[in-house]
């Protein structure tokens, strides 16, 4: 019993001093320069940084929002729209996340593309689809002969090796997914495709969580709709700077028939740790 009580009254006294310390450190009575202000608040500074430890830290490789405004130019926002929001997770929402397109339409599924040519090399510009789980491909590429390829599109310049969450800068990435037009037939949904394919930031073509909102996890959301019967309209538009060769990011847009899923995202062509030229392609890791 003696124990319990000397237990609590130290308890009761860590508890007092603790109010007492931050009092002093936020009183403005005491200057900043005090010795027992300054006391106070490495006593508090610790006293966080040892309830931390241990807890997980968020390590999606996300980029910060910094980085990710890195590429809004004026000329990129215009593109975009007139609101632009930071998604707190490595994206922006455009237009309070809502869409222009129209996906209670009878037409049946399909998928195009549009490309240019940029200093005589062709890049895709858009695609648009609508997309049913008719056409959803749940098989793997190796089985229907869609696996990898040597193929490079336009201003790859590839660095492996890599430390931090990506070891690589940059896929082949596609406009429309596999997963999600695989099953369209005289589509080609290969990995070679220029149409289709993109030069893209490893990053910005894989994240796929809550906290770090790459292409695949826009992409997630459509299979998820398709998986439960949906129809939706999708479109995704590569947003190029100038005569850049390389985009600067990824505008998606998706809304189901039944109002269910809807997005207007800008997910922006970069990756921590690393700068790209967008003019060349050219990619090297930042001091």
């Amino acid at each position: 019993m003696r124990k319990k009580r000397q237990k609590s009254i130290i308890s009761a006294l860590v508890f007092l001093v603790t109010v007492i310390t931050i009092a002093v450190v936020n009183s403005g009575a005491i200057p900043d320069k005090s010795p027992l202000k300054q006391v106070a608040q490495f006593v508090l500074k610790t006293d966080n940084e040892t309830s931390q430890a241990g807890k997980s830290v968020d390590t999606s490789g996300r980029p910060d929002q910094v980085l990710a405004e890195s590429v809004l130019t004026a000329e990129i926002k215009n593109q975009l729209g007139k609101k632009i929001e930071w998604n707190q997770a490595g994206a922006f929402i455009i237009n309070n996340n809502q869409t222009s397109l129209k996906a209670d339409v009878a037409n049946v599924p399909y998928a195009t593309n549009k490309t240019k040519y940029v200093r005589g090399e062709k890049v895709p510009t858009v695609a648009n689809a609508l997309l049913s789980k008719a056409i959803r491909q749940y098989e793997s590429r190796e089985k229907t002969g869609n696996g990898g390829s040597s193929w490079r599109p336009a201003g790859w310049h590839q660095l492996t090796d890599l430390t931090g969450d990506y070891d690589h800068a940059v896929d082949r990435g596609h406009l429309l997914a596999y997963s999600l037009v695989g099953g369209l037939k005289g589509f080609d949904a290969s990995m070679s495709n220029s149409d289709n394919i993109a030069t893209q930031a490893a990053w910005a073509n894989q994240a796929n969580s809550q906290e770090s909102t790459g292409q695949n996890y826009y992409e997630t959301l459509v299979r998820k709709a398709l998986d439960s019967k949906k129809r939706v309209r999708y479109r995704v538009t590569l947003i190029y700077q100038g005569d850049n060769i390389l985009a600067s990011g990824v505008h998606l847009e998706a809304k189901s028939s039944d109002g269910s899923l809807e997005f207007n995202v800008f997910v922006p062509n970069v990756q921590n740790g690393l700068v790209f030229d967008y003019y060349s392609g050219e990619v090297k890791e930042s001091s």
